[in-house]
């Protein structure tokens, strides 16, 4: 768009609805939102104690471009309903905001970057005031207002929320470098194919990033991004200032003079000032006539104010736009022009992405602000408006007075019963559980949401969205199905569908697991969330998994096929390292259970333990009263199933991590300990070794994870002088020798189940897949990489005979009466 297409675009706005006093107050609030956002940072840096000699940090410059937009929004714009990611870099722009409208206090302030005060970035999980999104891993907060705009439509659609709840706008205010994460605009793609609607991204247009000036050219080609996805592209360039001047006949050659001037030049004009654009613009526009009798009207800093006017800082610019915009359900993207650092001394340098205002600079900007000292955190010092009647305003702030989150309610449901297959992998297990849940009318069936990210049928969801179809705005017929062509999938999509159909990019299935798993606490309405991925591709998504934990976001991930047992499709459908991340990821339960029976259990639990309130914490992660998200990492590995009945205590022992499937004999020095799918190869060599030394303990892990979790939360608590009992898995391992081996394996990575060897000081011997994989079937594979049988017997042979070395012959006794065979 040309300069004088936005003059005229701009000019022809309809009246705004808001009064000149009304203005005045919002203009003095903003002025306030960037001395507190600034006082903020100065005072973590510069007047609170360091006591390790750290910068604290805080982003000055990033916090002033913002300021105008996020006042406008938070102060007039935006409806109790509407729900705002706010760009990472901003949060003590939005902790100001927050302290105004009485959300955020002073020690939350003044603690600001320090143990238990305003975080860094705005967090739901670790703030107090009213954050929506957590945001800090750039690009992600806007892609997860996206998937939120998703799942508002979802709930209403399937009338699930409150009559009284409104379906809200999602508003990202987004730093333009977030537009060099991938993740936005396959975010974006996703959002064009399910028609979202009632969306905002307010782009901090400033031109500046970390290391330097974002490309001019780079971003005309992102705005054409956004209208070929059906996006309306609202650019505000210049504020009224810039449009009264263009009207000048001398001032309308501006325009395209800014137009033309590179982003860096830009900017290095602006940190120097009024002097310095005199000269550039007297010499660039030395072919116009009147050039310098119009540039003499003003002083320097008045002229530097002129060329600074931009649309991202100007109020009245800003409303207009978002009143004109809230006419429409269409995605709009506005391209605010800011000035990084706008108002500060910083302005427009660029190395100001993480400066700092010194001691004496801050002093001058203190005293431009009319704060006395004493008053830094007076919430209306310094403004030519009465204190009253400020707050008589903000107490009026129709965002401010949003009614309190309802208490999501809890689904009920009955137990979930395994499939009776006597052979059968936990991934089709997985789906014949969820295709008889999906056949019955209960409250559960209408709660799971599923989606995949193209992977629907090979992760054997196929059953269940045969039965509950896939969600769509509008409906849509299964075309194969009208054509006679005989196919078990029936692809109907309809507003009532429970599937969301997904592309490939796992980060939007992250994104999404997200927006459904914070349903209850952004919506008032329970969601339970499933999502079912490749397992080798769950590190595709890393970043958005650990996004969605953060802020405790509640879903249910499933991880197939696990390990190396997709053979024949070779390393790169192969996963190592899965169990590992499973169990560093805070806020994920992680599982791999090796039978139906117990597969049907641990979802039973995790249905419920994904609607416990409350954040996991190190201390109390094996609390009920505590809950999080779950992961189950299931194989295509068919296998014989375990007939049993469970009792109370057997399912405890399953989701607690681990049960004795062979007990051993008291005292015994031997154990061999497997999980996941490795079942039978670990059975088979306990069955070998237990011919010549009988009474070895078969351990079935269901959970390393939940496992560790309890072991180290024992340990905290008794390093805190705390009387606690055993954990489980010092209670399993108390019924072997104290110095007994263990013989640990798993298709994964060793590490998973190693350090089971230090919780009472046995011997480990680790078996499992360090290496890239390959194509094969099992028996190839699982000798190649040292699981199999033969590897486990080996292995427990070698830790026998290094017992018999360190303890001499008599050593094994007990499990031989005195003898030792073989």
């Amino acid at each position: 768009m040309s300069a004088g297409d936005q003059h005229a675009m701009q000019s022809s706005n309809s009246a705004l609805s808001v009064t000149e006093k009304e203005l005045k107050y919002l203009n003095a609030l903003e002025r306030k939102v960037l001395w507190l956002a600034s006082w903020t940072i100065h005072n973590a840096n510069n007047l609170r104690p360091s006591r390790d000699g750290l910068k604290v940090g805080g982003h000055q410059a990033s916090c002033a471009s913002v300021a105008a937009i996020m006042s406008a929004l938070y102060f007039k714009v935006l409806k109790p309903e509407d729900r705002v990611a706010v760009k990472p870099h901003a949060a003590p722009v939005f902790h100001a905001i927050q302290y105004l409208l009485g959300k955020q206090s002073l020690e939350q302030l003044e603690n600001f970057r320090s143990l238990g005060g305003a975080q860094s970035y705005p967090s739901r999980s670790k703030d107090n005031d009213d954050v929506d999104f957590s945001t800090g891993s750039v690009g992600l907060g806007v892609g997860v207002t996206l998937f939120a705009s998703m799942i508002r439509d979802y709930v209403h659609m399937h009338k699930m929320a409150p009559e009284n709840k409104k379906p809200g706008r999602m508003v990202a205010i987004m730093g333009d470098a977030e537009l060099d994460e991938g993740n936005v605009f396959e975010a974006m793609l996703e959002g064009w194919k399910h028609d979202v609607r009632n969306l905002w991204w307010v782009i901090d247009y400033n031109r500046q990033s970390l290391d330097g000036v974002v490309n001019d050219n780079l971003f005309q080609r992102i705005q054409d991004f956004f209208q070929t996805v059906g996006w309306k592209v609202v650019k505000l360039k210049h504020g009224k200032k810039q449009l009264k001047a263009f009207d000048d006949p001398v001032g309308a050659f501006i325009p395209q003079w800014i137009d033309e001037c590179p982003n860096d030049l830009f900017s290095a004009l602006t940190f120097k000032g009024g002097a310095a654009w005199r000269l550039h613009l007297a010499n660039d526009l030395a072919h116009v006539n009147g050039i310098n009798e119009f540039l003499d009207r003003y002083s320097d800093e008045e002229l530097g104010d002129l060329m600074t006017n931009l649309g991202g800082h100007d109020m009245e610019t800003l409303l207009e736009a978002f009143e004109e915009a809230s006419k429409s359900d269409v995605p709009t993207c506005f391209i605010a022009y800011t000035v990084k650092g706008f108002g500060l001394p910083l302005a427009g340098h660029k190395d100001n992405h993480a400066g700092l205002m010194n001691m004496e600079q801050m002093e001058n900007f203190r005293k431009t602000n009319a704060i006395n000292e004493g008053e830094e955190w007076d919430s209306f010092a310094g403004l030519d408006i009465s204190a009253k009647k400020l707050q008589q305003y903000l107490n009026q702030v129709e965002f401010n007075n949003r009614p309190l989150s309802n208490q999501a309610q809890t689904i009920a449901f009955d137990t979930i019963e395994a499939p009776k297959d006597k052979k059968v992998s936990t991934q089709v297990a997985f789906g014949k559980i969820l295709n008889d849940i999906g056949r019955q009318k209960s409250e559960l069936g209408k709660r799971i949401v599923t989606t995949s990210p193209d992977v629907t049928v090979s992760t054997n969801l196929g059953g269940w969205v045969n039965q509950r179809g896939i969600f769509r705005r509008t409906d849509k017929a299964d075309t194969f199905r009208e054509q006679n062509l005989p196919s078990p999938i029936r692809w109907e999509k309809h507003s009532k569908g429970q599937h969301v159909e997904l592309g490939i990019a796992e980060n939007n299935l992250f994104l999404l697991l997200a927006a459904m798993g914070l349903s209850h606490k952004i919506f008032d309405t329970r969601l339970l969330p499933i999502g079912t991925v490749y397992d080798p591709f769950v590190q595709r998504g890393l970043d958005a998994l650990n996004y969605a934990c953060y802020q405790d976001a509640r879903f249910m991930l499933i991880g197939t096929p696990s390990g190396i047992t997709l053979g024949p499709e070779g390393g790169a459908h192969q996963s190592i390292g899965t169990p590992l991340i499973g169990m560093a990821q805070p806020g994920l339960a992680t599982f791999e259970p090796a039978f139906a029976d117990e597969l049907a259990h641990i979802m039973d639990w995790s249905f419920a333990y994904m609607q416990h309130e409350g954040t996991p914490d190190s201390a109390d992660l094996l609390k009920d009263a505590k809950g999080g998200s779950v992961y189950l990492r299931l194989s295509t590995r068919t296998i014989d199933q375990q007939r049993r009945e469970f009792s109370k205590s057997d399912k405890e022992d399953i989701t607690q991590g681990a049960y004795w499937l062979k007990e051993p004999a008291p005292g015994s020095e031997l154990a061999i300990v497997y999980c996941g799918a490795i079942a039978p190869e670990a059975l088979e060599a306990w069955q070998e070794v237990s011919k010549d030394l009988p009474g070895i303990g078969l351990l079935a892990v269901t959970s390393a994870d939940r496992l560790y979790a309890g072991w180290q939360a024992n340990y905290d608590a008794r390093r805190a002088g705390k009387q606690v009992p055993a954990s489980h898995i010092e209670k399993l391992l108390s019924k072997i020798s104290p110095d007994a081996s263990l013989v640990t394996v798993l298709d994964g990575h060793p590490n998973s189940l190693a350090w089971m060897g230090s919780v009472s000081n046995h011997r480990c011997y680790p078996l499992g897949v360090t290496r890239f994989g390959q194509s094969g079937d099992l028996i190839d594979l699982y000798r190649e990489y040292g699981i199999d049988a033969q590897t486990i017997v080996q292995s427990c042979s070698l830790a026998l005979a290094d017992r018999i070395k360190d303890f001499g012959p008599g050593s094994l006794s007990s499990l031989t009466g005195g003898v030792h065979h073989g």
